[in-house]
């Protein structure tokens, strides 16, 4: 499905960005997805949405993209795709959405095209290569940061923050000129083995991981848990946007659109 919102142009890289949950779809219901739309916009890019209903349609409309994005959901990756079982606090799984990013991810990293993975979108890249994840931070750890609005008491009406500690030489570091920051966070589950080639460069300070960076080519691939396509002002959260972007236009030889 085309974006008709979207601006056209021969210099824009043209980004992929699947539904969030197949409701969602189902529904028309795009406030949630207009995030990532917006910010790959304001970073040059042209974002196109991606349906989870048409499988036998992907295929092709991935060859004519340039780079994707992974965006988040209010579903859990299924726990049997990492070799566990439903402790009761994964929630339930949207298998159109799994079997859409996997398609995804095969095909960027077998064609060297960016991608950048958002929170579950991070979770499931990091599955997809055989990384295991924390089913429910609150249970499975003793955790005192708040990861998420229900995590604290009364509910807070906004997104907590805290700080993310980055690896000196990662490129989220390079991109944020420091190796801190402070981030935006919704999530109850997190990486807890790193997937084959993926290098964790960012973490809380309870040792959640935060981001990860892909080792196993030049690609770019990188994954964060927080959400900076809601961050916006946030100089990192916008400096992410636009290097990824950059990266999809330099995939296919073009010179950045702005």
């Amino acid at each position: 499905m085309l974006d008709s919102m979207a601006p056209n142009g021969p210099n824009r890289a043209r980004i992929g960005i699947p539904w969030r949950t197949s409701q969602e779809e189902a529904e028309g219901n795009l406030p949630k997805i207009r995030y990532y739309m917006e910010a790959v916009r304001k970073a040059g890019g042209e974002p196109i949405l991606l349906s989870l209903a048409h499988p036998e349609s992907l295929e092709g409309q991935l060859r004519g993209l340039d780079g994707f994005v992974l965006p988040g959901s209010p579903a859990d990756v299924e726990p049997g795709e990492y070799g566990a079982v439903n402790h009761g606090k994964s929630a339930p799984a949207d298998l159109p959405r799994e079997q859409t990013d996997r398609a995804i991810l095969s095909h960027a990293l077998e064609s060297r095209k960016p991608v950048l993975a958002i929170c579950y979108g991070c979770q499931l890249l990091n599955v997809f290569l055989g990384g295991t994840l924390i089913q429910d931070l609150r249970s499975e750890t003793d955790t005192s940061i708040p990861h998420r609005k229900k995590d604290v008491v009364p509910e807070l009406p906004r997104d907590p923050q805290h700080e993310v500690r980055f690896t000196a030489d990662s490129q989220l570091a390079k991109l944020a000129g420091a190796t801190h920051a402070v981030v935006n966070s919704s999530h109850h589950q997190s990486i807890e083995k790193p997937g084959r080639n993926l290098r964790v460069t960012g973490q809380a300070e309870d040792g959640i991981v935060e981001s990860v960076e892909w080792t196993g080519d030049a690609n770019w691939v990188v994954g964060v848990q927080w959400h900076p396509e809601r961050m916006p002002g946030d100089a990192l959260a916008s400096k992410l946007f636009e290097e990824f972007v950059a990266a999809a236009q330099a995939a296919r030889g073009v010179a950045p659109a702005r």
